[in-house]
């Protein structure tokens, strides 16, 4: 299971909606900044965001928690965010191009495949919409509110 310590801000029903900070992840690495992920960091900055999860340790609001995501979740979630897009894009810059093939000379074949990776890539991204909307339908992927960690309660700030 991955982990993140985060503080319960409402509780709505079988769920609780937990505020965490994003962690930088420079500094563990030999790169320490000088990477792709650093600059991604500094355009979206830090900060905090909320999850909805499980509430499966019945936490109340202003308690410090442990939010939990099987690793088998993630890797299957990332691979739909990074592989189906990039099969939408090719499938249908390929379609583009096979429906032209034979027809049309190499300029018309080209704007074909072009305008079949964009559909493909727009149809993709409506897909991955569609199923990143509905978690509950896959349990691995579900946020769970683990445990609750004791000590003193948190005050719950919420800024810009």
């Amino acid at each position: 299971m991955i982990e993140e310590s985060g503080v319960v801000v409402s509780i709505e029903g079988q769920y609780a909606v937990v505020q965490i900070e994003r962690r930088s992840v420079c500094g563990g690495c030999a790169a320490n900044g000088a990477c792709g992920t650093s600059l991604i960091e500094r355009f979206f900055g830090r900060g905090s965001m909320q999850v909805q999860a499980l509430n499966q340790a019945q936490a109340s609001v202003g308690e410090r928690v442990m939010l939990a995501i099987s690793e088998r979740g993630l890797l299957s979630a990332s691979f739909a965010v990074y592989f189906v897009p990039l099969v939408g894009l090719l499938g249908g810059a390929l379609a583009g191009d096979a429906l032209l093939a034979g027809v049309a000379d190499g300029a018309w074949t080209d704007a074909a495949a072009f305008v079949g990776a964009a559909l493909g890539f727009v149809l993709a991204l409506f897909w991955l919409r569609g199923y990143s909307a509905r978690p509950w339908r896959r349990p691995d992927q579900q946020a769970v509110v683990s445990r609750i960690e004791r000590g003193l309660p948190v005050e719950i700030v919420s800024g810009p």
